[in-house]
């Protein structure tokens, strides 16, 4: 099952309705899906009513049917929760993906010389980078120290130093959901699956839930040079989120976000397996701190925005050979867990061999306008 363990949490997301003929807005409820396009239309307006919480715990809605048969095709299928939303990125959030980073820019993107460059810096680098808070006096202690032995990088800066590296994933509309396949480009022989907390956040700033993240990410573009960022981030179906979005409550909080454990799983038709778990407290920045600098007086989203926390996996198992590290192979199944926020599964593909993104912004007004719903 995809859900959270706790059968209360209060989920919103969104739906491609076959009886609709379109994009539905939903309420998740004993495993319904329910339909509040009414209150939105569109998602990111949805989510700034202040009331929301209280009217969908209260509210009576009709009934698309059950969650089962989105998944399984027969009455529709699960979207990413997300529409209008800027969808943007914090990297380099924790110690190991710092030091992955380091790793990826003096391999210059060349996955065999990874390992030796791993076992030369990871003693050095990794220790100091642990429990290290971003923009603290220790932060800057241990930058003196890493400068004066050339080990200093852009990478760290943004991971320790005062200011966090935010970044555009993709483009409203275009991020895939539960279910769906993801996209690597076909250009890449490195490259791995970036498991996140996604935060949801209104137009004002106010943090009203979270989802989870996949940010498909191609070490080797980004490797050869950091200017390779959009190419290495933003490609067909390269960003996935869901299943569903997690609101905020009196019984799921943002501090409690911070306490959760993600867990990863890939399953390659070739029988690689790789699992692993780490926990949100190991961040190097708080979500709220990320959200500020995401969002303020400097920068405005009026409909908002979704931001990936950073991955706390840097997977390094073997997979080609020796020496190799991971990368993904086609048909590799990519499983994100938290027992808080649910289950986010997705297939991998080629981005030229995943289907085409053409539902955008106009699509989706044009279709609600037919529908009668603005």
């Amino acid at each position: 099952m995809i859900l959270p363990h706790e059968p209360e949490a209060l989920l919103v997301g969104r739906v491609w309705s076959k009886a609709q003929d379109g994009p539905c807005l939903v309420l998740v409820r004993n495993a319904h899906v329910l339909d509040i396009t009414p209150l939105g239309p569109t998602m990111s307006a949805l989510l700034e009513r202040q009331d929301l919480v209280a009217t969908l715990q209260s509210g009576s809605f009709q009934d698309l049917g059950s969650l089962d048969s989105f998944l399984d095709g027969s009455a529709g299928q699960l979207l990413a929760p997300v529409d209008l939303q800027a969808v943007k990125a914090a990297g380099v959030t924790f110690a190991d993906s710092m030091l992955e980073r380091v790793i990826e820019e003096q391999a210059r993107g060349d996955a065999s010389r990874a390992l030796e460059i791993r076992q030369r810096l990871a003693p050095v680098i990794g220790d100091n980078l642990k429990g290290v808070a971003a923009g603290s006096e220790k932060a800057a202690q241990v930058k003196a120290l890493l400068q004066e032995m050339n080990l200093w990088s852009q990478y760290l800066e943004v991971g320790i130093g005062p200011d966090a590296e935010i970044f555009t994933k993709s483009q409203p509309m275009s991020s895939v959901g539960c279910g769906a396949e993801v996209g690597i480009h076909p250009i890449s022989e490195w490259n791995n699956p970036e498991p996140e907390v996604v935060l949801s956040v209104r137009s004002d700033g106010t943090i009203i839930g979270a989802t989870l993240g996949n940010d498909v990410n191609l070490r080797d573009v980004e490797g050869r040079s950091a200017l390779l960022l959009g190419k290495a981030k933003d490609n067909n179906a390269s960003c996935s989120i869901g299943p569903f979005i997690r609101l905020f409550d009196d019984r799921f909080t943002l501090e409690e976000l911070g306490q959760v454990k993600v867990s990863l799983l890939v399953e390659g038709e070739d029988g690689f397996q790789m699992t692993g778990e780490s926990a949100m407290s190991a961040i190097s920045r708080s979500p709220a701190n990320l959200a500020g600098q995401l969002l303020n007086r400097n920068h405005q989203y009026p409909d908002g925005a979704v931001l990936f926390l950073g991955t706390m996996f840097a997977p390094v198992k073997d997979r080609r050979g020796k020496g190799q590290g991971f990368t993904h192979e086609v048909g590799d199944r990519v499983e994100i867990a938290t027992a808080r926020l649910g289950r986010l599964v997705n297939w991998v593909n080629r981005s030229d061999a995943c289907p085409p993104w053409t539902f955008g912004s106009t699509a989706l007004f044009q279709n609600l306008a037919r529908r009668a719903l603005i």
